[in-house]
């Protein structure tokens, strides 16, 4: 058994528990995972307020994760034992059904194509906050066809996945004009990171800029006033659902280790920069805290969970799991509860 966090009902923070769950067995084309960080979504507090994704109870919940690789299916030919990982393990194109062990756990389990190797500069915190939001900042641009050269307005730049709009915009994507909202105290947070300028929203409204972008991407279901600095034709992404007005493209979520791979360079030279929200990371025991905070929307970067319980492998892992899964047991069904 290892500990994790999980919910058997759905509804307010206060349904997780903290207990005893499971150590999963890796199939022929999953790695065994011990975490050592994880990040939360809004989707993780989403899905356990109402069924939005269908699930078996319990359910432990969180998509980002960064780890060490203790367990690997006869399949895997990319990672070893001891390698260092992160991305994040929920398929969202994976016929509508996410895992029911997700990463606020000791132990997970995630197949080979959905995670990367671990920059080596970086923490397994900086690690672990990237994965779910640097995916869908990434699915933006490429929703939109946005080319070199171009302007963005980012609706939202403080947030998870606004703080890495930014950044790619500016150091990924190469635009030529970066401007993004925010709050007054974060204009100049917003700014380091790469903006070009900085609009106030408490100051200025959408219709009081003149100016006209490619692009505007919108990061927090805000389309219905920022569409009017959108060029005519521009695109406008809405990454939340149902976009806000009926003008904005809905940018769904590719999940691939291979996108990770290709911003390793960029982390590893100090490009992208991994946000952490000041107040954490949290430790394992403080999830529902760590919630608590990320429901109220204030939170500047991501929000993190790091202080996993055992630094060292639960010794009722069976050797067989802690080095390889042989082909038998591809058609064993995951059993996590």
């Amino acid at each position: 058994m290892q500990k994790a966090w999980f919910y058997e009902v759905y509804g307010p923070k206060e349904v997780l528990k903290l207990g005893d769950f499971p150590i999963p067995n890796p199939m022929y084309n999953q790695l065994l995972i011990q975490v050592r960080a994880a990040a939360l979504n809004p989707i993780d507090f989403k899905r356990r307020q109402r069924p939005i994704f269908p699930s078996d109870f319990p359910v432990v919940p969180g998509c980002d994760m960064a780890g060490v690789v203790v367990g690997k299916g006869d399949a895997i030919t990319k990672f070893e034992i001891g390698d260092e990982v992160y991305g994040n393990i929920q398929d969202f194109n994976a016929g509508g059904k996410l895992k029911q062990l997700g990463t606020l756990a000791e132990l997970i389990v995630v197949e080979e194509s959905l995670i990367a190797a671990k920059p080596k500069t970086i923490s397994f915190e900086e690690a672990a906050s990237l994965p779910l939001a640097v995916q869908t900042a990434i699915e933006g641009f490429t929703t939109a066809g946005f080319k070199e050269g171009q302007t963005v307005f980012v609706v939202g730049g403080a947030g998870g996945v606004g703080t890495l709009v930014v950044q790619l915009a500016k150091h990924f994507y190469g635009a030529s004009l970066v401007v993004s909202t925010t709050s007054t105290p974060k204009v100049e947070f917003v700014r380091n990171l790469g903006a070009d300028e900085v609009v106030d929203y408490t100051k200025t409204r959408y219709e009081d800029i003149d100016k006209k972008y490619d692009l505007v991407y919108d990061t927090i279901g805000d389309s219905k006033g920022s569409f009017v600095l959108a060029k005519d034709a521009a695109p406008v992404v809405d990454i939340t659902w149902p976009p806000s007005h009926p003008r904005a493209v809905y940018s769904s979520l590719t999940v691939s280790g291979d996108n990770l791979e290709k911003l390793g360079p960029y982390l590893e030279s100090g490009k992208l920069k991994a946000v952490i929200d000041p107040t954490g990371p949290y430790a394992f025991g403080d999830v529902i805290e760590a919630f608590r905070y990320l429901e109220t929307g204030r939170a500047r970067g991501k929000v993190v969970i790091t202080s996993y319980p055992s630094q060292q492998l639960p010794s009722s892992i069976p050797s067989v799991i802690k080095n390889k899964v042989t082909s038998e047991m591809v058609n064993q069904k995951l059993s996590v509860y």
